[in-house]
């Protein structure tokens, strides 16, 4: 579904540096946790309090276990660092009580996704150098794969139609995003 390619000089960044990749990556899923619970306000949202709380508990679980490579890896936790992939999905939500949920959620959803998409590449890249990483990643395609289709089928539950409209936009702003080339060596 995604309509841009990673950057194809994107492993060889990551690869290149580990420690600040990971320390990227526990605030990715520190913040993941932080939005889920975030979603609960919505009104359209309330029958879905749980199915929330569920996809942040897990957020927190995957921040603990990058927490725990970067405590094994002596790589001392720091500063987030700003992602203009994010920052420029999350700033196209619109106002208005039902269109922000709907955007609000195609936006984790998408984020979701790449993130699955990424970890893929980053177990199978890893695969040969650092199988410990290769594992960790392979590990978390599944879940992140589920909250990408989780937060999809709760925009759709909302409003069907407007999701499928939205979605096609935010196709079309992740792609325009993508190629906005980033000399930082983050997950997004």
């Amino acid at each position: 579904m995604l309509r841009a390619k990673v950057a194809s000089n994107w492993f060889e960044k990551i690869q290149t540096n580990v420690p600040s990749v990971l320390v990227d990556h526990a605030h990715l899923e520190r913040r993941a946790a932080t939005t889920a619970l975030t979603l609960e306000r919505y009104r359209e949202l309330y029958d879905r309090v749980e199915e929330l709380n569920a996809i942040a508990i897990e957020e927190l679980e995957h921040f603990q276990l990058v927490m725990n490579l970067l405590r094994k890896r002596s790589i001392p936790f720091g500063p987030a660092m700003p992602s203009p992939w994010i920052s420029g999905m999350m700033r196209s939500i619109r106002s208005g009580r039902q269109e922000q949920v709907i955007d609000h959620l195609l936006c984790c959803s998408l984020i979701e996704g790449r993130s699955c998409e990424k970890f893929q590449f980053l177990a199978e890249g890893f695969a040969g150098t650092d199988p410990e990483l290769a594992e960790f990643y392979g590990g978390l395609v599944e879940s992140e794969g589920n909250h990408y289709s989780a937060y999809l089928l709760m925009a759709r539950e909302i409003n069907e139609r407007e999701t499928e409209r939205r979605l096609e936009y935010y196709l079309d702003l992740d792609a325009e995003l993508m190629q906005t080339p980033n000399p930082r060596a983050v997950l997004h």
